[in-house]
């Protein structure tokens, strides 16, 4: 049953316009689902997100901010997306360069939250 929910979960973020992979990664780094298109190192891939996350979430304690809840990376042809997603989980996609980011975060973050509820 848990499959079957992370499974649909990895297909609602790749329908995401923009999206080309993503991950469900535990905060611990360890992949439950994924959708990559192109080869890459999996387990780097989650547990730097899982690094990454807890890092920016670690800075907004420092800087004494509310919730870091996810951090954009921008580079010349993609950005990736890290975004926390309830206590055990966190998305982390790669979006195409030519897509509203803002418009993926938004559409994520309401997943997201829907992980958050049900996981």
């Amino acid at each position: 049953m848990l499959k079957e929910k992370i499974s649909a979960f990895i297909d609602k973020i790749q329908a995401i316009d923009g999206v080309s992979a993503c991950a469900l990664v535990s905060r611990d780094g360890i992949i439950a689902g994924k959708f990559f298109d192109q080869e890459m190192n999996e387990p780097w891939f989650g547990a730097l997100s899982a690094t990454i996350l807890a890092s920016a979430e670690s800075v907004g304690s420092i800087a004494r901010l509310k919730s870091m809840e996810s951090v954009t990376i921008r580079a010349q042809d993609a950005s990736v997306i890290v975004m926390g997603a309830g206590e055990n989980f966190l998305i982390a996609a790669i979006v195409r360069d030519k897509t509203d980011v803002n418009k993926v975060h938004t559409e994520m973050y309401a997943i997201a939250k829907k992980i958050g509820e049900v996981i």
